[in-house]
């Protein structure tokens, strides 16, 4: 029976959420659920700052064989998505210091491996992950990034884990992934 601990990431530059699960065999656990608050920081490069202190501070904690993180999706608010990628970028580079192998997927692959629906809201995937993982009411957290973050470990845990599915399934690993998955989200782009 094969042992891992995944950790996911839900990036965000005010609200970043987290979560781990402890998985073996097929069957997976929560260790760990929680958001990275930075709204206190005015700075965004002390919330970068922050960011990778508490990511690296969660790995030196659990010891995670991986990381699933959230992709940034395109918005038509250039300079979120430019501070968004930032957020996920410090946090993947913390991973790497570590060498901590990194998957990305794209939103909709997460809420269809979690809901069944790649169009689910945020409430219909903490519902799902809580009703998975068995976690009592009373410690769902109120931050929807903290089970998305959880959600994300999730995600990798079931593409990852069963035989009948493949690895690569939904998952992007760089810019050429997603475009090739995402061909109607990328207008206007020439190759």
């Amino acid at each position: 029976m094969s042992e891992r601990i995944i950790m996911g990431i839900d990036p965000g530059t005010i609200v970043m959420g987290y979560g781990l699960i402890e998985v073996r065999g097929q069957e997976a656990r929560l260790l760990a659920l929680g958001v990275i608050s930075l709204s206190k920081y005015e700075d965004h490069y002390l919330r970068l700052k922050r960011i990778f202190e508490r990511v690296q501070g969660l790995i030196d904690e659990f010891h995670p064989d991986e990381l699933a993180i959230e992709a940034p999706f395109f918005g038509k608010n250039v300079q979120s998505m430019l501070k968004l990628g930032r957020a996920q970028g410090v946090a993947m580079a913390a991973a790497l210091t570590r060498d901590i192998p990194i998957t990305e997927y794209v939103p909709m692959r997460i809420k269809q491996a979690i809901t069944g629906n790649g169009a689910a809201s945020k409430e219909q995937v903490a519902g799902m992950v809580q009703r998975y993982l068995k976690i009592p009411q009373d410690q769902m957290p109120r931050e929807l990034d903290a089970t998305d973050g959880l959600a994300a470990a999730l995600c990798h845990h079931f593409l990852t884990s069963s035989p009948l599915r493949s690895a690569s399934a939904g998952a992007t690993k760089n810019w050429a992934d997603f475009v090739k998955q995402n061909p109607s989200r990328i207008k206007g782009l020439k190759k």
